[in-house]
């Protein structure tokens, strides 16, 4: 694949690395000093990529989704902690583009998203059982509490029927991303853990999306089609 990447901190130089790594062309980089382009401009530059993958700031994500879809190129969306995602489905279908977005990337994680839910459903009609969330990331990560944290809770309060589930977040030092799902209840307690041990994870995922995102049309939830994905990956 002839790729673009869109930022270029700790997880897209983490894409560049395996992306070469595997056999792929990465003949554009855009960084935040191309954030005063317009999209006009950022289009022109992404036009003839197979994909494009973004890791950079929320702030950010409408505008390079918007020069994405105008220059035909698949992308793939792996910025948080940003919210519109109702007015990026509408950039894509207007353009009949392709979008795949997730809150992480991870198979490991999307691995954990199922045994959650199903612990959930389990639990869900046991007397006593409440559930909580923990989560910790590196001091350089802004958003809390994570995106991955927020999906957890919404899998949780959908099967468990909570209100106000309780979300605890860490920033401190270098921690990949660490993420713990409890049920306490009066006699004991279920622990579901998942801890990142580098970013490679999350890198091999977002590729593998945008093999597969190729020649698509539509917007996706990672989550949603990851069994697809891993066919194809």
């Amino acid at each position: 694949m002839k790729l673009a990447l869109i930022g270029h901190g700790a997880m897209n130089r983490m894409v560049d690395i395996l992306a070469r790594q595997n056999g792929h062309e990465v003949s554009l980089v855009l960084t935040s000093s191309d954030g005063s382009r317009s999209i006009e401009e950022l289009s022109a530059r992404l036009a003839g990529h197979d994909a494009a993958i973004d890791f950079s700031i929320a702030a950010a994500v409408l505008k390079n989704a918007e020069a994405c879809a105008e220059a035909e190129v698949p992308l793939v969306e792996g910025t948080t902690g940003w919210k519109d995602q109702d007015r990026a489905r509408r950039i894509f279908d207007e353009k009949h583009g392709a979008l795949v977005y997730g809150a992480n990337f991870s198979i490991g994680v999307n691995i954990f998203y199922r045994m959650v839910t199903y612990a959930a459903e389990l639990l869900q009609t046991t007397k006593g059982y409440e559930p909580f969330i923990e989560e910790a990331h590196h001091s350089r990560k802004k958003d809390a509490p994570s995106g991955t944290a927020l999906r957890l809770r919404d899998l949780v309060a959908e099967r468990f029927g909570a209100g106000e589930l309780s979300v605890a977040s860490t920033r401190a030092g270098h921690i990949p991303g660490t993420h713990r799902v409890g049920f306490d209840g009066p006699a004991d307690q279920i622990v579901l853990s998942h801890e990142a041990r580098s970013r490679e994870g999350f890198a091999a995922g977002a590729l593998m999306a945008a093999g597969w995102i190729v020649g698509r049309q539509g917007v996706y939830e990672f989550s949603q089609v990851m069994d697809d994905i891993l066919k194809k990956g």
